[in-house]
């Protein structure tokens, strides 16, 4: 049981002394680095305020909404700690099982379109719950891809997001999957 946890959840937890953040973001989002937004947030750990404003922005919106409702003062309360619980901390800690999930159950259960070097998987669930992350297989087939759904029925609700970032114009250079590199055995992309 140790090794199967280690084995699919070590990932997780294991530190890579070789890489910092700054190498990883120059390498993967080098755009971010000139944002002056982006560079102001990182300095000085400026993220972690935006980010305790939004946890008071759900609590004082709950407040509000009880009291314009003519709600006590105790029920405004009660409902603001509601939506800090239930909007913020639950939420977030499902979002990360679900994001875990894709680099664990993708290698352990699912379909494989495409005969890769490792264990990834497609994966029904965690695609479905994931927004189309849990294509893992076709993923890894061609990780540069933005499209993870080759199937027509592998709902990529990702894929379909960025390509109407890309229709008003606020997403460029967006990689599609390679034509002769990423094609599910005896499919067409097009389908």
């Amino acid at each position: 049981m140790v090794h199967f946890l280690w084995a699919h959840v070590g990932w997780l937890i294991f530190k890579n002394r070789k890489t910092t953040r700054l190498r990883i973001v120059t390498r993967y989002a080098k755009d971010l680095l000139q944002d002056p937004f982006y560079a102001r947030l990182e300095r000085k750990f400026n993220w972690v305020w935006l980010v305790v404003m939004s946890w008071g922005g759900f609590f004082v919106a709950g407040v509000l909404v009880e009291l314009l409702c003519g709600g006590g003062t105790v029920d405004a309360l009660r409902f603001g700690l509601s939506l800090l619980i239930w909007g913020v901390f639950v939420r977030t800690v499902l979002v990360w099982h679900i994001t875990w999930s894709v680099n664990s159950v993708t290698h352990l259960w699912g379909y494989r379109n495409y005969e890769t070097d490792e264990s990834s998987r497609n994966n029904v669930i965690i695609g479905i719950i994931s927004n189309g992350e849990g294509w893992h297989n076709n993923h890894h087939a061609d990780s540069r891809s933005a499209r993870h759904g080759h199937l027509w029925w592998e709902l990529d609700v990702t894929w379909l997001t960025i390509r109407l970032l890309a229709a008003i114009g606020l997403a460029r250079k967006v990689v599609v999957p390679s034509p002769t590199r990423a094609v599910p055995m005896g499919q067409c992309l097009a389908e």
